[in-house]
């Protein structure tokens, strides 16, 4: 009677690849491969080739002969490759394939002082710095769209918050150039990751480079790489190109998320501040008046689910021994290209969303009179031209916002004449408490550098627009 080791060995094979390995692990690796390493591979193969034979190691006859079998095999529809138990992967059906058009021999010789350690190293570069390349673009040019839309409302009046609850009056100019302020940060860091990652491992061979006459450099040139990684064992097992990129993600999108959300709030009927385009709105079911911001909210939960992408990528490294990573990569690879795919979807949706929405301007100026979140010009105004304290003005304006909670009023709906009988020892003009109570007047006075005074934020603007040197 055969035993239950038995009975498994006997349907899952005693040979490699046995049934589980090859379904739960070489065809999965294979068609990740085909998806997103395809172009890298034969851009590999051809400068290589191309090498090899500069350096004399292959000669112009053989170099020639490969690189055309290479261009050959290149030519296949990716789609229509299956995997195959015949192949460990991708990379070995390749070179059967280009084989098959100029003998094995030959086929063998582009693996002259190449491994699959570099090769798949400078594959994961080559994709990575694509995406990355990409998602500074879109950024960039979601930068421009708030960057506009700043400029617009430069003076549109709107409360800011504090612990959720309303603050200070600024304007949604101040606002968003913020928001533009930090996205540039995250385009610095995506920049720096590029950096990070456009060097080239190609030569470091197995992890100590090659007895062939080979010349590093050269491949650096040819695959359009920025620099060399000039230690191999560097090259082969360094993992930090994976964790910045990584990072940089991860921080466009949870500093994104934070104002998306912001801008849900800001779209409800309770708070009503920006009305998204129709374009990018989409109508309940049930409920015909509703017009829900989907835009807003799936970039938002793109956001998100782009940022656990980056996580599980510093996850799957941080224990990973300092040596050939490509095994480990083979799995980690995906989470980063689908990071950076979702994050262009939110990049580009919230382009369009910016770039189109309005601002209620009457209604936020409205907002800004209430919760009495101008009462701070009271305590400024009693200490710089009243010549009170400012902890004593500070305590006075506190009694103020504590009356006229009790009597359920806004600050402009309460008489100059009870305000100076509840100061006491003070009486301020009408001047002075008309704008106090007005946010504009809150807005103007506040000119210092960075404040939300509307030529403050104009200053701030073109100062940005001639940082970046284009044309808004």
């Amino acid at each position: 009677m055969q035993t239950l080791r038995e009975k498994f060995k006997q349907t899952d094979g005693k040979e490699f690849p046995g049934k589980t390995y090859m379904e739960e692990l070489l065809m999965p690796v294979f068609y990740d491969q085909r998806e997103y390493l395809f172009g890298a591979m034969f851009l590999i193969h051809k400068a290589h080739t191309t090498m090899l034979a500069e350096q004399d190691i292959l000669t112009k006859e053989e170099s020639n002969k490969i690189l055309d079998a290479v261009s050959q095999v290149e030519k296949m529809d990716k789609e229509k490759i299956e995997y195959s138990s015949s192949y460990e992967d991708l990379f070995f059906l390749v070179e059967s394939r280009i084989g098959e058009l100029i003998g094995e021999e030959l086929a063998g010789k582009m693996h002259i002082a190449k491994s699959r350690n570099d090769m798949g190293e400078a594959m994961y570069r080559i994709v990575l710095r694509d995406y990355l390349k990409a998602t500074v673009e879109n950024a960039e040019k979601l930068g421009k769209a708030i960057l506009y839309q700043a400029e617009n409302y430069i003076t549109s009046v709107m409360p800011a918050h504090t612990h959720t609850q309303p603050a200070q009056p600024t304007t949604l100019g101040h606002y968003l150039t913020a928001i533009y302020d930090n996205l540039q940060r995250d385009i610095t860091r995506m920049k720096q990751a590029y950096q990070t990652v456009n060097k080239s491992p190609m030569g470091a061979a197995a992890i100590t480079t090659s007895g062939f006459p080979i010349d590093r450099e050269r491949m650096v040139e040819l695959l359009g790489f920025d620099g060399l990684i000039e230690n191999s064992y560097d090259a082969i097992a360094a993992g930090d190109y994976l964790m910045e990129a990584a990072q940089s993600l991860i921080s466009l999108m949870t500093n994104m998320g934070r104002w998306l959300q912001e801008f849900l709030r800001m779209t409800s009927k309770e708070v009503g501040l920006i009305t998204v385009s129709d374009a990018y709105v989409q109508i309940s079911s049930i409920m015909p008046q509703k017009r829900n911001p989907v835009s807003i909210e799936h970039s938002r939960a793109i956001a998100s689910s782009a940022a656990s992408e980056g996580m599980a990528v510093i996850h799957m490294i941080h224990n990973t021994p300092y040596g050939d990573i490509n095994d480990t990569e083979d799995d980690l690879q995906p989470h980063l290209y689908s990071g950076f795919r979702k994050a262009l979807r939110v990049l580009k949706l919230m382009h369009a969303v910016i770039l189109t929405m309005d601002f209620n301007e009457e209604h936020a100026y409205q907002q800004a009179k209430e919760n009495m979140i101008t009462i701070t010009e009271l305590a400024d105004v009693l200490s710089r031209d009243y010549g009170i304290s400012f902890r004593k003005a500070h305590h006075k304006a506190s009694v103020i916002a504590k009356r006229a909670a009790e009597d359920r009023k806004e600050l402009y709906e309460i008489s100059l004449k009870t305000i100076n009988d509840w100061l006491k020892d003070v009486s301020l003009s009408k001047k002075d408490w008309k704008e106090i109570t007005d946010p504009f007047y809150f807005v103007q006075r506040r000119d210092r550098i960075g404040g939300p005074n509307p030529e403050v934020v104009r200053e701030m603007i073109e100062k940005r627009k001639q940082a970046v040197g284009k044309s808004y």
